[in-house]
């Protein structure tokens, strides 16, 4: 598989940053989620699946919890995005979709497929292989910084 030059990396991540952005913002306060819901649960219905169940107060909470996080994330990802900021994403994208799915397997949740295939992508993506600064082809380790380390002794 082709490593990506570190430049094409970045901006991949950036991207997913964006995308989170779009993606969240109506999950970040209870007003805007309450007006989300309702339309999720038409959508949820138009693709076959049960209307989603009224949430409480607490189930406004978590999502706006979530929102909140995430976009706190993004702003990260967005002004300082990185190699091992992309790989922290990507881990944690992988990790939300496998939640997803097995939301998917406990309930008739066929809207969530707008939610997965996005992660799985990104996710994969940002675990995609990266060619060294040098030039070489080589992929670097899934967690190697590309800000250069210093010797204890000074160099």
């Amino acid at each position: 598989m082709p490593a990506l030059p570190l430049s094409t990396y970045l901006r991949l991540a950036r991207a997913s940053a964006a995308y989170d952005v779009i993606q969240i913002l109506p999950f970040a306060t209870p007003w805007t989620f309450a007006l989300l819901i309702d339309r999720l649960s038409a959508l949820n219905v138009w693709l076959g699946g049960a209307p989603l169940p009224p949430f409480a107060p607490l189930h406004l909470l978590l999502s706006s919890l979530l929102g909140t996080l995430v976009l706190l994330w993004c702003a990260v990802r967005l002004k300082e995005p990185s190699l091992r900021l992309g790989r922290f994403d990507g881990l944690g994208r992988l990790l939300f979709a496998f939640w997803i799915g097995w939301a998917m397997l406990e309930a008739d949740l066929p809207v969530l497929w707008l939610f997965l295939v996005p992660e799985l992508f990104w996710g994969v993506a940002q675990w995609w292989p990266v060619a060294q600064a040098s030039g070489s082809n080589t992929p670097r380790a899934a967690f190697t910084s590309d800000i250069p380390m210093r010797s204890s002794r000074g160099g």
